[in-house]
């Protein structure tokens, strides 16, 4: 259930999946309820949030009347962002919070996940229960549940978001460009900048229902980038559909991603924080960041990508701070999921205390270039077993020498296999990926 169910135009599952109609959702709500009410103390409530798009209405709705129907007592968030749901499930020792979102996707796309009473991923072994109880018949509860609208929900995440900072801690005379994506941080993430002293000049912040992440936020910048450099801001700040990664643009327009994101934090925390125990990164962390996090004395580990998988490795170690490329950051010394809000504090705060522009403190940190490619599978194969993908691979490494690395790792949502090279030399790395990627063209199809 942690994983996410998307639909388009009427409704689909993920890969492998059956459709998705609100008549699911309905019984779904009705399972979780059935599960979660009896594995988990505190008040007899689940809560319900949602990003801004359209078919969240009619979701909200079916998992409502689905919960209620299990006996269970249901809180309703309006749009909220996902690190705020499962804020707010702590806060009101919710049996759980669900998430209505698709995240970084268009509005035609829909899905939901859960956050248990601690405001973490539901554990594997409740999500199967969830799933076996789906199969059962739908039966009323004897005692029905009831549902409330949470009024101060916005205005809760909001001081928790600026709770995050030490006391005294000002924006003041900073000028910040924030861009909503159209999506759940609308109401949310200006009030947090501007209430801690910055000038705020918010953009895509005026969600209809069908403009979530078109042409706007942390997966499309370019407009971000634009107002920044037209109005000689100090920096921008996108956010996702559902505001639980970010990325930043400089005062030079140049965009600024997770893994620079994760440097500056780390050497924040290395110098004037303590000292930072490590990073945990993923698969396709930039190499850049490695070795600027050696160069600060920093650990760093790779974990396979996903933000549950982070937070695995992130647990392992006791480390606190993790995060994906993408923007999806991981401070777990002040939360417990990925928050772009307070990941773009925790930023703010490196500058603040550094005396410097973000485009000076990034510069720590030499991305090496990287080159993608996906490749389209026809049919399933081993690549450990595979000889003429396996001597390909030892080829371009050998090649490489220790100057880079080669990444093949099959797409967890499409019949796509991402062929990955890294190294010093961009002309070398992009014929290397073309090289490879036709070798694993050729075995797949």
């Amino acid at each position: 259930m942690a994983r996410k169910y998307f639909g388009t135009d009427g409704i689909r599952g993920e890969v492998g999946e059956g459709p998705i109609t609100p008549d699911f959702m309905l019984k779904l709500g009705w399972a979780a309820g059935r599960v979660l009410v009896d594995r988990f103390s505190g008040p007899n409530l689940i809560l319900i949030g949602k990003d801004t798009r359209i078919s969240g209405y009619m979701f909200e709705s079916a998992l409502q009347a689905g919960l209620i129907n299990a006996g269970v007592d249901v809180g309703l968030l309006g749009p909220m962002p996902t690190p705020g749901i499962a804020y707010l499930t702590r806060t009101f020792q919710a049996q759980a919070g669900i998430v209505i979102s698709a995240s970084h996707n268009s509005y035609v796309d829909n899905g939901i996940k859960f956050f248990s009473s601690n405001g973490s991923k539901l554990p594997d072994d409740i999500e199967e229960m969830i799933e076996a109880q789906l199969d059962q018949p739908m039966v009323t509860a004897e005692r029905l549940g009831k549902a409330r609208r949470i009024d101060d929900a916005a205005g809760r995440y909001v001081e928790f978001c600026k709770g995050t900072m030490p006391w005294g801690f000002s924006l003041q005379g900073v000028q910040i460009v924030v861009d909503c994506a159209n999506g759940a941080t609308y109401h949310i993430a200006p009030s947090v900048f501007s209430e801690l002293g910055a000038k705020v000049i918010p953009l895509a912040a005026e969600p209809n229902g069908t403009n979530i992440n078109r042409s706007c936020g942390s997966t499309k910048p370019e407009a971000l980038k634009e107002r920044v450099q037209e109005l000689g801001a100090d920096l921008g700040i996108a956010f996702d559909g559902d505001g639980d990664r970010l990325v930043m643009v400089d005062h030079r327009g140049e965009i600024v991603d997770g893994d620079e994101l994760l440097y500056v934090i780390a050497s924040y925390q290395q110098q004037y924080g303590g000292g930072c125990d490590g990073v945990v990164g993923t698969l396709m962390s930039n190499l850049g960041l490695e070795l600027g996090l050696k160069d600060l004395g920093v650990p760093f580990a790779r974990a396979n990508v996903g933000d549950r998988y982070v937070i695995e490795t992130m647990r392992q170690k006791g480390w606190a701070l993790g995060g994906e490329s993408s923007g999806h950051i991981i401070c777990s010394n002040v939360t417990t999921t990925g928050d772009g809000i307070v990941s773009a504090l925790q930023v703010l705060m490196a500058l603040s205390t550094f005396g410097a522009s973000l485009h000076d403190v990034k510069k720590g940190m030499r991305k090496t270039p990287q080159t993608m490619i996906n490749v389209r599978m026809g049919r399933k194969v081993d690549f450990t077993q595979d000889e003429a993908i396996q001597s390909a691979v030892a080829s371009v490494e050998d090649r490489l020498g220790n100057t880079g690395r080669v990444l093949l790792r099959p797409s967890g949502t499409e019949p796509l296999v991402r062929v990955m090279v890294e190294g010093q030399d961009k002309q070398q790395v992009k014929e290397l990926a073309q090289e490879l990627a036709a070798v694993v063209e050729a075995a797949l199809n």
